[in-house]
């Protein structure tokens, strides 16, 4: 494995450098006087107001706003970054946040691609890039405990060098996110389908409340001691507390591998193979269904319309026995050649041709949701018609990236360019009427389809407009316990469609 740098990377340059940077949300910003700086240095050594620090931290890979850093601009400013070294840190400085109504945004890699690290006010972003490495390694329990800002790709590596043991949470993202963010924002790896998504995988954390309290949850198996805890905080965004530390469960580092892919007349016929094949208790770490379009783009597939590839890794018999049935679901399918799943694995983190779509005028992002097998079929005609008639799109795709006993994900892909021919300004703001109603037209065909906003990407800023319409009723208890944990609302403000104590609705 090559390993990342095990910092931040950014998405895309910023135009002019990031020195020079300006805003683009209109948010009403709250800057952090020199007497409060002077409180932050005091409780951690590392407190930045440097431009380009500020500038880098207000954005993250959200494909927007590659767009509007083209133009020299982020989402918003900080108005400082903190970096802790510790959870006492990381106490003191939320306290401080808190007392003086600053609000605070919890960041790391900063690759969530929806705005969720964007600063909407400014305020204080809270680096927790020094919170890193293993911590506790229970190899007879099979758990590790890990610290928040510790980076994927080190985390595995080090896991599997040094215990001989494999978490098996990859997301493309894997170089560039962090194990905190994975919980944050509910993520997903490509392998889930045998490991389960991060809310199976994390067994206990270690959270700062929005007052600077530090409290555990979890921590043991399956216990009956009221609601699970861990999952008010896992995929919370930041908005309910600070996420400092991760337990996990882990898996011998897996000595068999097999591989095998087919092809599909239709789509259809695809999902309910991949359905069949869960039905039967059959769970390959990989099972992707690639709709026409990406099966050429991706495999160069001819006169296959729809690629399947199957991955699966553990122990040899389990192994054998998944791949058995696997074959036997498919046997009315084309077999393929192998050297597809080979491809894929080539190329599964490659996230490069987004910058270069995006510096060519192009508007591009993906769109991942769930659906049960029943309404699967439905949410993918009515989704890609929905985003295929927004005037200026060039092209939309999808494929069923993970899947389960009960349902899927489907992942769309867009590409557009805004029938116009302005520049400058304009142009931008073309841009972002383009990308909004795409967002709009096939997220409410999703949604009226019986399918959920959101598999592993999470709300961020890009889809809170949402939330309370995606969860109906239950949206209310959602915000009485954002005003229980945090009734001041300085964390992470604006952000899961909740209400933002500093100003409107900022995209």
């Amino acid at each position: 494995m090559t390993l990342g740098p095990n910092a931040p990377t950014p998405a895309i340059a910023i135009t002019g450098g990031a020195a020079d940077a300006t805003a683009h949300l209109a948010t009403a910003f709250v800057e952090v006087p020199e007497a409060v700086l002077d409180r932050l240095r005091g409780a951690c050594a590392t407190v930045s107001v440097d431009p380009v620090v500020t500038a880098e931290a207000g954005r993250d890979w959200w494909p927007l706003a590659m767009t509007w850093a083209l133009e020299g601009q982020v989402g918003q400013r900080a108005a400082a970054v903190v970096s802790p070294a510790s959870v006492e840190e990381v106490s003191a400085v939320v306290a401080i946040c808190r007392a003086e109504s600053i609000p605070l945004t919890v960041a790391a890699g900063r690759s969530g691609v929806c705005g969720n690290s964007v600063p909407l006010h400014g305020g204080v972003v809270l680096d927790l890039c020094g919170l890193s490495g293993i911590l506790d390694v229970d190899d007879h329990s099979l758990t590790v405990t890990v610290a928040a800002g510790t980076f994927g790709d080190h985390f595995e590596a080090t896991l599997r060098s040094g215990h001989g043991l494999t978490v098996g949470h990859w997301p493309q993202s894997m170089a560039l996110s962090t194990v905190g963010g994975w919980a944050a924002c509910r993520g997903a790896g490509q392998y889930s389908t045998r490991y389960g998504k991060i809310e199976d995988i994390v067994v206990g954390l270690e959270v700062v409340l929005a007052d600077g309290t530090v409290i555990t949850t979890g921590g043991q198996p399956r216990q009956a001691v009221g609601p699970d805890l861990n999952q008010i905080f896992v995929g919370s965004e930041g908005t309910l507390g600070v996420i400092t530390a991760v337990q996990v469960r882990a898996h011998p580092a897996p000595d068999h591998e097999a591989r095998a892919s087919y092809g599909f007349s239709s789509f259809g016929d695809g999902l309910d193979a991949c359905r069949r094949i869960l039905r039967r208790g059959a769970t390959p770490a990989v099972l992707r269904l690639y709709d026409a379009i990406e099966s050429e783009r991706s495999f160069h597939s001819g006169d296959v319309t729809c690629a399947l590839i199957v991955l699966d890794e553990g122990d040899e018999l389990l192994v054998d026995a998944t791949m058995a049935v696997v074959r036997q679901e498919c046997a009315d399918a084309e077999a393929q050649d192998v050297a597809w799943v080979a491809h894929w694995m080539d190329r599964r983190n490659d996230v490069s041709q987004l910058e270069a779509l995006i510096s060519g005028g192009l508007v591009v992002d993906t769109m991942e949701i769930t659906g049960p097998w029943s309404r699967l079929d439905a949410i993918y005609e009515a989704a890609t018609a929905a985003i295929g008639g927004v005037e200026g799109t060039l092209a939309v795709s999808a494929h069923q990236s993970h899947a389960y006993t009960d349902g899927a994900c489907l992942y769309f892909t867009f590409a557009g360019r805004p029938t116009t021919e302005v520049t400058g300004p304009a142009a931008v703001a073309a841009k972002e009427a383009y990308y909004r109603e795409v967002w709009d037209a096939g997220t409410r065909a999703v949604l009226a389809n019986g399918g959920s906003l959101s598999h592993h990407h999470g709300v961020g800023l890009n889809r809170s407009r949402f939330v309370a319409e995606a969860l109906g009723g239950a949206f209310e208890v959602l915000q009485l316990t954002k005003s229980a944990l945090d009734p001041d609302g300085i964390l992470n403000p604006g952000k899961l469609g909740l209400a933002d104590p500093f100003g409107a609705p900022a995209f």
